[in-house]
């Protein structure tokens, strides 16, 4: 059976998605739905699909699903509108910028009875699932800390800034939310320490760009993530879970396996510069994911309460951070 795809957005992600979309079988690319023409245009002449208005989408009993890619400012309300059509949803994260807004896009796809999966793309990535695998089987034995270290190459624009949310909301959610998926438990408090050491405009705007953050969950365990917009050596993405049975890591990916041997020493290939090349395998795989639930195999495995709950974290420590105190989350 070939599911019909509605896109919404044909920025920068949307066309990730779009060429996801044409290439898996069992999908269709039969919309795309962009307030920019020209973008949309575009993206329609590399991986086919109709340019509609949301309206006409939605009325489609063709179309099985839709993918938001849109601005984040959007999305409460296309998931609303999805929802309302019936239509089964895959968003990017996060939902909205703030926990209420979140919680009424949410019942609203659960008052509708429909698949709403969020884009914590992070646990579709075939190395980080590998090494959650060994924590499920017990190889390490119980979960005792987990280190999370996530460094772009560089940070984005200040008008970008602006509108982001915050690093906690914008960037450290995905971290957030693998340190859930990787303890096992919620965190029960969360201590925050910021700066901005990068870019003083990042300041201006009312953000920070370099962070810590500690969470503990009630039975003791502990977690770390370090962020920093600016990773000179390239987008830093690593992972150590101890255990009382020993270790796992995954470590970040190079752009080639070479190695070079010299008087002078031993070198390997750069780093792979960002999370376009890091994370392609894993935006196919969360693309399959969705045809999985559009088949109706399986259930989403990063969910709307997922993202709800990332967001009350990342809030959490936005406070902790404030406020200079523990937060306790419920």
């Amino acid at each position: 059976m070939t599911h019909g795809i509605c896109l919404i957005g044909a920025g920068r992600i949307g066309c990730i998605h779009a060429a996801n979309i044409a290439a898996t079988d069992g999908l269709e690319l039969t919309y795309i739905v962009d307030p920019v023409a020209e973008a949309a245009a575009r993206l329609a002449g590399q991986c086919g699909g109709r340019i509609t208005d949301l309206e006409t989408a939605l009325k489609d009993k063709s179309v099985a699903g839709i993918v938001i890619a849109s601005a984040t400012s959007t999305h409460a309300d296309l998931i609303e509108q999805a929802a309302k059509a019936g239509k089964a949803i895959f968003c990017e994260k996060p939902v909205a910028l703030d926990v209420a807004r979140t919680e009424m896009a949410i019942a609203g796809a659960d008052a509708a009875d429909v698949p709403l999966l969020l884009g914590f793309n992070r646990r579709y990535d075939p190395d980080f699932s590998a090494l959650k695998r060994r924590i499920d089987d017990g190889t390490i034995g119980n979960v005792e800390l987990v280190q999370i270290t996530s460094r772009d190459p560089s940070p984005p624009p200040v008008s970008y800034i602006k509108t982001s949310g915050g690093l906690f909301k914008d960037m450290m959610i995905h971290d957030l939310d693998m340190a859930r998926w990787l303890l096992g438990e919620e965190p029960a408090f969360v201590s925050a320490q910021a700066s901005c050491l990068v870019d003083p405009e990042i300041a201006k705007a009312g953000d920070i760009d370099s962070a810590l953050v500690t969470l503990r969950t009630s039975s003791g365990k502990l977690c770390q993530i370090s962020n920093s917009r600016r990773a000179v050596y390239g987008y830093d993405q690593r992972i150590e879970v101890h255990g009382s049975g020993g270790l796992v890591s995954a470590g970040n990916r190079l752009e080639s396996s070479v190695r070079i041997n010299t008087g002078a020493g031993e070198t390997d290939d750069k780093i792979q510069h960002f999370f376009l090349e890091r994370y392609a395998a894993a935006y196919r795989h969360e693309i399959l994911h969705f045809r999985d639930i559009l088949d109706g195999g399986t259930s989403p495995l990063t969910s709307g309460a997922d993202g709800h709950r990332a967001l009350v974290l990342a809030e959490a420590a936005a406070r902790s951070y404030k406020e200079g105190t523990t937060i306790a989350v419920g």
